[in-house]
């Protein structure tokens, strides 16, 4: 397994950071095995497998069961949990008893957490009590209904500034590494440049240290693909054609 230092040092060298989601053992075998580096237990579980609408719905449990599971079955990968909405931020001593949990309990390396001003000083205190915190800026889905749904952000100059600024800040408080979400490609440029830690994009361009998609998405599971966003397989296809030759073989009498 391996460690946040690890993760930096590889990123430092000059290594692309490969990083997906997953939410069950045998997902996360596959991804682990891939050689990805890490694994993100995403409350894009609350879409992708959970069936919610949008992340707003997703439970610390729900996080913390699908955690374990990946945690169990990853041995290659860092496991980074992330921090479901209202799980941080009404006040210090929760977001810490929560990200600990996620470590203590369900066997995470690391947290992420959707980043903002109110977070800076939650990251330096969960960093001096030994929990790694991966920030998270750009289009923050869990506040989707204050900036009005999943558009891009970071469009003008004061909105670059600003996750600039804020990006500088959470390395300082100690963030291990930043995920950056769906900025105009010369924003996340710039943010990688100005930054020691690693940079993660999803949609944001080539110029980041690294890339992280949503494996549903990847693996052609999803019902729709964000634009930002590639298929490298048909499992949907694969799936609807398996139940349907089972269908088919049950009812023609050639199974069992």
């Amino acid at each position: 397994m391996p460690t946040v230092q690890e993760i930096q040092r590889a990123s430092a060298d000059g290594e692309p950071l490969t990083m997906l989601t997953a939410y069950d053992a045998p997902t996360a075998a596959i991804v682990d095995a891939a050689g990805i580096d890490v694994i993100l237990v995403g409350d894009s579980m609350g879409n992708a497998v959970l069936g919610y609408d949008s992340t707003l719905p997703v439970t610390m449990d729900e996080v913390a069961s699908h955690t374990g599971a990946v945690a169990r079955a990853a041995d290659g990968a860092l496991v980074v949990a992330d921090m479901p909405f209202m799980s941080y931020g009404a006040s210090e001593a929760d977001g810490v008893e929560n990200a600990g949990r996620l470590l203590k309990e369900a066997g995470a390396n690391a947290v992420k957490i959707e980043s903002g001003p109110h977070t800076v000083a939650l990251t330096e205190r969960l960093v001096d009590l030994g929990i790694p915190v991966m920030a998270h800026l750009g289009l923050t889905p869990q506040r989707r209904n204050q900036i009005g749904g999943y558009a891009r952000q970071g469009t003008t100059e004061e909105a670059a500034a600003e996750i600039r600024d804020l990006a500088a800040k959470h390395e300082a408080a100690g963030a291990f590494s930043l995920v950056l979400e769906h900025v105009p490609d010369e924003l996340a440029a710039e943010v990688t440049a100005d930054l020691d830690i690693p940079v993660i994009g999803i949609g944001a361009g080539p110029e980041t240290d690294g890339q992280v998609l949503v494996l549903t998405d990847v693996i052609g599971l999803s019902e729709s693909v964000p634009p930002f966003a590639e298929e490298f397989g048909d499992v949907r296809g694969e799936i609807e054609s398996a139940v349907a030759a089972y269908r088919d073989a049950v009812e023609d009498g050639s199974f069992p």
